[in-house]
């Protein structure tokens, strides 16, 4: 579902009505055989090189290139998608990395299911869809996956350049702080390592979309053992 860019019209069927999330992301992916750039994503770069690998959940997992840089990193990896068209891209470029042994990769309509199990690592890179999906409560029960110790990483697009046009004024992009705000974390329980926005830069400035980029990165204290300190279920 997510990755460097993405579409922010509204998908219609054919009989006028709006298209479900899976139809419209299998749709986007049919277009053509690779819709991104195969190249993960620069801040999982930036805030996940020296996090010492064990479990990670991708959401949203796209083609799979941040899963597969994890996992070439040691992480073994659980990539989610709505899509499955995205899921059967996303296997066949881990097998083709060589690395398709520590990838499970799973079909969720996040805000209908979630991966089972504790992760060290749950990322949510650019986890935006132009239908009605959850994202408040869907990264609540992200929040709630972080196994004691690990961190969760949600990056989102951000505002525009100073004097450029917004081409979609009808579109909120939430700022890390209202990110945070919304994950209901309680300070006894959470760390905050990043909350911020970064411009982009060199090949990412180039990219369709906003020209900031919004950066959330909490840890979960060890010695929160019950799951508690957050309302994701």
């Amino acid at each position: 579902m997510h990755q460097h860019e993405h579409a922010h019209s509204h998908a219609h069927s054919g009989a006028g009505e709006p298209a479900g999330e899976a139809e419209f992301w299998d749709g986007r992916y049919s277009e053509s055989t690779r819709i991104w750039s195969g190249n993960p994503n620069a801040l999982l770069l930036r805030e996940a090189e020296d996090l010492a690998p064990g479990r990670a959940l991708d959401l949203g997992c796209g083609e799979g290139a941040d899963a597969v840089w994890l996992a070439r990193r040691g992480w073994r990896v659980t990539g989610v998608d709505i899509s499955k068209v995205a899921l059967g891209r996303a296997a066949e470029h881990a097998a083709e990395a060589g690395v398709g042994d520590r990838i499970a990769f799973e079909h969720h309509d996040l805000g209908e299911s979630f991966p089972a199990g504790e992760f060290d690592l749950v990322s949510a890179c650019f986890l935006h869809s132009p239908g009605d999906m959850p994202r408040e409560r869907i990264l609540r029960t992200a929040a709630a996956a972080v196994a004691p110790g690990g961190v969760l990483l949600v990056g989102g697009h951000g505002g525009w350049e100073h004097g450029a046009e917004n081409p979609h004024p009808e579109l909120h992009f939430p700022t890390p702080q209202e990110v945070l705000a919304d994950l209901e974390l309680t300070e006894d329980h959470w760390e905050v390592l990043v909350c911020a926005e970064h411009a982009r830069v060199g090949a990412e400035s180039d990219r369709p979309g906003p020209g900031y980029d919004n950066v959330l990165k909490v840890r979960r204290l060890r010695q929160c053992s019950d799951r508690s300190g957050s309302s994701g279920s």
